[in-house]
């Protein structure tokens, strides 16, 4: 066996080959809030989910409440098709010799392209994602249309059990007047920077789509509620209230483990302009000191506004007017503009911290900049643009680093110049590639988010919208596969033993595989993947290791 000694620490995640040779990556999910937990079942979806599917199609016939078509992964208004292959975390399937085909191969090989393997029925449309300490994932979203029962159901996937109907688990709401998280924000308590001070593995959820129906038959309005999803027992609770109600916000983790919740809207025409903390022991309070009013992009500053900590500890504000703000929380908070410019840009655009303190935007125009938040005033630096304009595209952070952006479209979600297309965008090496074409179009409501086997979840789009898409499709990178344009998969590495926990800065020992020859070993912080295209935190770390070789005594 051989064993692996690190600076730094996380749980483990099996990963991949890179760069065509038999040397492996492993990425590690940094799972702070505790030991692994067993779910309690709430309610069961069934063994048919055609039968789910079904009572929705009556559901909203019956409301006349059809306003788009509906695809389950079989095509708009099919219906449920033929069996989909049960996809197993941790099991990547060949790439087709048809798929193969289809693939523009750069310099020999598959290297750059992965797989999109067929799409499969989701519940509802997954609008949210979190990846939970347990290796679940939890959506939340709405079904077809404004069908007020599904308005207010919850999912739980596993993905160890594939993708068929027996990994789901509906929830049901059981916070008082069922607040509806759409368009909210959420993250998990004790996943702050330095130590687990606020362990409890909870999702925290804030905010979210006005309360129906109507308050006093005024018009909508978001709200303010807060509620905290358990793994331990799978329940959603409430939590009190945010000190203003908020649709569209942002929330990220300080560097002392604290909430900052910043941006959204008290209605469609009235911004909120003043952040607010919350801290697990003191609960919320308002910054004064900050106003987020915006330039000229008045109208698109409070939506899931883009702030990511530096290295300072400050959190720096990438508005899409182009302007950067340094901010504070101590106190009634501060906000300083920092006189760097970046090119102007869009809410539908994909923003993601790749590395820390280094931060990757797509901008208007097919503009890609990359900001560097280890100095102040931050500096910003371009890259190659991307080949196509892609309104309301997702970028994810992938296990080598690079950064993943899929779906968009080249006019505001519509079905017109659709981009099936992902491309590879690699921000150390300022390239970006070409990679595998997707099925299903995935415009405004759509979400992606890295799993734990190193694959890509994607999924949702629609309500309102074109289509709407209660499916999604998993997106297998380069890395999982052989560089030798076969489409078959690569050896992974194999972890046999490693800590259940750890703190930051512990020296920590796991052992691999006797034949393993890994190549690095990066620690990647997993968390919530709201919609519209933002990545509030980082959580890419590349720890330095050294490698012992032991033998076994029998």
């Amino acid at each position: 066996m051989r064993r692996i000694n690190s600076l730094r620490g996380g749980l483990l995640l099996g990963s991949s080959t890179i760069g065509g040779t038999t040397t492996k990556i492993l990425g590690i999910f940094i799972f702070i809030a505790g030991a692994m937990m067993t779910s309690a079942k709430v309610f069961s979806i069934g063994p048919n989910l055609a039968e789910f599917i079904t009572s929705f199609d009556i559901a909203l016939n019956q409301n006349n409440k059809q306003k788009a078509p509906v695809d389950y992964g079989y095509g708009p208004g099919l219906g449920i098709g033929s069996p989909r292959p049960n996809l197993v975390l941790g099991q990547t399937p060949a790439i087709p010799k048809a798929a193969l085909a289809k693939l523009a191969v750069p310099n020999g090989g598959d290297h750059y392209q992965g797989y999109f393997a067929p799409p499969v029925p989701w519940p509802f449309i997954p609008i949210h994602m979190a990846l939970m300490p347990d290796g679940r994932v939890m959506t939340f979203g709405r079904a077809a249309n404004l069908l007020l029962e599904a308005r207010f159901v919850y999912d739980i996937w596993d993905p160890k059990l594939g993708t068929g109907p027996a990994a789901h688990t509906l929830l049901p709401n059981t916070t008082p007047g069922n607040t509806d998280i759409f368009c909210g924000a959420a993250s998990l308590l004790g996943s702050g920077f330095i130590d687990d001070t606020n362990g409890s593995g909870q999702l925290l959820i804030v905010g979210g789509a006005p309360q129906l129906p109507p308050i006093n038959n005024t018009a909508s309005i978001s709200n303010n509620n807060v509620t905290l999803f358990n793994p331990k027992n799978d329940t959603l609770t409430a939590s009190g209230t945010m000190v203003y109600p908020r649709w569209y916000p942002t929330m990220m983790t300080l560097r002392n483990g604290d909430k900052l919740v910043l941006g959204g809207a008290y209605s469609e025409s009235v911004l909120v302009p003043t952040p607010e903390v919350y801290n697990v022991t003191s609960g919320w309070r308002a910054l004064p000191g900050i106003s987020i009013t915006g330039g000229v992009l008045v109208d698109q500053e409070w939506f899931y506004p883009r702030a990511y900590v530096g290295k300072d500890g400050a959190v720096y504000l990438l508005q899409y007017d182009g302007r950067i703000f340094r901010l504070t929380t101590n106190g009634a908070g501060t906000m300083t503009d920092t006189g760097a410019r970046m090119a102007p840009g869009l809410k539908s655009y994909p923003t993601v911290m790749y590395l820390p303190f280094k931060v990757l935007s797509v901008r208007a125009n097919q503009i890609v900049q990359v900001v560097d938040l280890s100095v102040n005033p931050p500096v910003v630096t371009n890259l190659p643009n991307i080949s196509k304009d892609r309104l309301w595209a997702n970028g994810t952070l992938l296990a080598d680093g690079g950064v993943l952006v899929t779906g968009g479209s080249g006019v505001n979600n519509e079905l017109i110049d659709i981009d099936y297309q992902a491309v590879y965008i690699a921000p150390s090496s300022g390239g970006s590639v070409p990679s595998a074409s997707a099925s299903i179009p995935r415009p405004y409501h759509s979400a992606a988010m890295l799993l734990p086997d190193g694959s890509v979840l994607t999924g949702g789009g629609g309500q309102e919208g074109p289509v709407d898409e209660l499916n999604a499709e998993i997106y297998y990178p380069y890395y999982l596969y052989l560089n030798d344009g076969s489409g078959r998969p690569a050896p992974r590495p194999t972890i046999v033993s490693a800590p259940s926990a750890l703190k930051g800065g512990q020296l920590f020992s796991m052992t691999v595989g006797s034949n393993d020859q890994i190549l690095g070993i990066n620690l990647i912080r997993m968390g919530f993947t709201p919609i519209h295209s933002i990545r509030s935190s980082g959580g890419y770390l590349c720890l330095s290791f050294r490698m012992e070789q032991r033998s076994l005594r029998l």
